[in-house]
């Protein structure tokens, strides 16, 4: 497991720097761009960092699958698989806005075992190891305290249909008047990332593909996170694909709360 994390660590920090130098060079040449075109930044960027990740991979790691959510994959959980996300976050990426990520993680089965977010532009590193603890570099993380939702500060992100993002924006509007506060930073990895450093209480979106999750859940879980995760089929009336990652203090409170509004 420890030689798994550090395989994450290493290829997706050597992303980060790609993505961050891809981003500087087209803002010094003015060609930033949304992803309506092939030579947009944020597309050179997502596809630059994943290219380099599974070619990285391929020399550390030969024969084992990979899927990315640029170029898709292998979709078999069976055996060892690595899962990244070149860049979450995308669209704090084309604005200039920090809080992005590479996001990568290696899963046995369909479960994580080792995981590593990396932010291109503080240098964090964030990285777990199934049973060995979660880190922010050398320091150790743990959950927040919480054992009240009123004051409780929750991350959420929402989605691009126009259908979803109303009713998800129906479900903060109630959500708002139960909590301390609410945060939407726009990186689901870095979400996690921030329960399990205890910046957040708790955070729930609905709609996250395995890459957005997959190393980020990994660092929550290790640092004391109750998870509910994301998967096809779930009957607990949180609706389906829907994550929840919380400090286990107001763990009920907050699922029984999202029940109660509707889900996520």
């Amino acid at each position: 497991m420890e030689t798994l994390r550090t395989v994450a660590v290493q290829v997706a920090s050597q992303a980060a720097d790609l993505a961050r130098t891809v981003r500087d060079d087209a803002v010094t040449d003015g060609s930033v761009g949304t992803k309506s075109a092939e030579t947009d930044v944020v597309t050179a960027g997502d596809r630059a960092a994943e290219r380099l990740v599974r070619e990285r991979l391929a020399e550390l790691r030969p024969g084992e699958g990979v899927l990315g959510e640029e170029e898709g994959g292998e979709s078999a959980l069976d055996g060892l698989r690595w899962v990244v996300d070149p860049i979450d976050g995308t669209v704090n990426y084309l604005y200039g806005f920090p809080w992005y990520a590479v996001s990568l993680a290696a899963q046995v089965d369909g479960r994580s075992v080792a995981g590593a977010v990396v932010e291109p532009v503080s240098g964090r590193v964030w990285s777990a190891a199934l049973g060995r603890g979660a880190y922010l570099g050398e320091r150790r993380l743990r959950v927040s305290g919480a054992e009240r939702l009123d004051l409780a500060l929750v991350g959420t992100g929402f989605a691009y249909t126009v259908d979803r993002r109303r009713e998800q924006a129906a479900t903060v509007g109630k959500l708002l008047a139960e909590v301390r506060d609410i945060r939407r930073s726009g990186s689901a990895a870095l979400d996690l990332c921030a329960v399990a450093a205890g910046w957040l209480d708790g955070y729930y979106e609905r709609g996250l593909n395995r890459w957005d999750w997959a190393a980020g859940a990994l660092i929550a879980a290790e640092a004391g996170a109750e998870l509910r995760l994301p998967f096809p089929g779930a009957d607990d009336g949180l609706g389906d694909g829907t994550i929840v990652c919380v400090t286990p203090g107001i763990g009920t409170a907050l699922k029984d709360t999202l029940r109660r509004f509707g889900g996520a």
